[in-house]
């Protein structure tokens, strides 16, 4: 028999599944008598769960007003800093892919946090250390949650951006997603003054100030689509490759960000020797179809290696 604790979690989550259920499928569902589900539901009544009955043997009970609500979740500071920091590494990490779940949620808890918990937050940032890839910038994440806070909010923003050649810039942007891709964050924005939508980098914004205007959003783009389309258009060089692998697979080896997929990859880089280093990181088999100055560069590195690594070359 399970627990009293899973099984009133139980309870809960079949409560939420229909708009009623007797007493008897309860407990056929519990494993349990009807007597103990009547002791059930008072018990959750008594931890703040809003349960209807109604009487009668075709009665049964229901979460009030059809509602799969649940009251509010009670946790004690270790758990709640626990959380905060778990949900922000895993928003600035990408580790849930390209949805803002985890920073949605991050938000959300910090705003419901003690103040003594949520002051603590800003110490953990300097106190952790990431280990960032050879590209990659690290983001600020006081930043990150104050874009993703104007995002929701529909506030116009005073942003302090350094573009690509690292040339620092104040824009008045009218904020609209947040859109992680690979392992970055872009912000999509309206630039006020150009009247032109924009993808912002996170890692190159060194500061977002939100001005208390509500940002004039009229028919704002697909965020994913216009990052997606900055991101495919943004390569001077093409490199076809054949993945012998699933497509699912092929999905894990090569973000969306660097080309498309499908048995023959595109992928795109500044130069042939970017390109190279980048597909033998892959670690797979693969075969370069075109260009053959990518196709060479590729050579020359595994020779490079090889010539390194050979036993009986002078100086091995």
């Amino acid at each position: 028999m399970i627990s009293t604790s899973a099984r009133l979690l139980r309870l809960v989550s079949l409560l939420s599944t229909r708009s009623s259920w007797t007493n008897s499928e309860l407990a056929e569902r519990l494993y349990v008598t009807e007597r103990t589900v009547r002791r059930d539901i008072a018990n959750l009544r008594e931890l703040g769960y809003a349960i209807d009955s109604d009487p009668g043997p075709w009665g049964g009970y229901r979460l009030s007003g059809g509602s799969s609500r649940l009251p509010p979740l009670s946790l004690d500071d270790e758990e709640a800093l626990a959380v905060a920091v778990a949900l922000r590494e895993a928003a600035l990490s990408g580790v849930l892919g390209t949805d803002q779940a985890a920073l949605s949620a991050l938000l959300k808890l910090q705003s419901l946090l003690p103040a003594h918990i949520a002051d603590r937050l800003p110490e953990l940032d300097a106190a952790f250390v990431h280990t960032p890839r050879s590209d990659e910038r690290l983001v600020s994440p006081g930043v990150l949650l104050e874009l993703a806070t104007a995002c929701r909010q529909g506030e116009h923003v005073r942003l302090s951006y350094r573009d690509r050649q690292d040339r620092a810039t104040v824009r008045d942007i009218d904020p609209h997603r947040l859109v992680r891709t690979g392992h970055r964050w872009y912000l999509v924005a309206l630039d006020v003054a150009r009247g032109q939508w924009h993808t912002f980098r996170a890692d190159r914004v060194t500061d977002a100030q939100p001005t208390g205007q509500s940002a004039d959003l009229v028919d704002p783009p697909d965020a994913v689509l216009l990052v997606s389309h900055m991101l495919t258009s943004g390569y001077p060089l093409y490199a076809t490759v054949r993945v012998p692998v699933p497509l699912n697979q092929a999905l894990l080896l090569i973000p969306r960000n660097l080309g498309t997929h499908a048995t023959l990859v595109t992928v795109g880089g500044s130069t042939p020797d970017e390109l190279a280093t980048y597909l033998l990181g892959l670690a797979t088999p693969l075969h370069v179809l075109t260009p053959v100055s990518v196709r060479t560069a590729l050579h020359t590195r595994i020779q490079t290696l090889l010539n390194a690594n050979d036993p009986d070359a002078p100086g091995n």
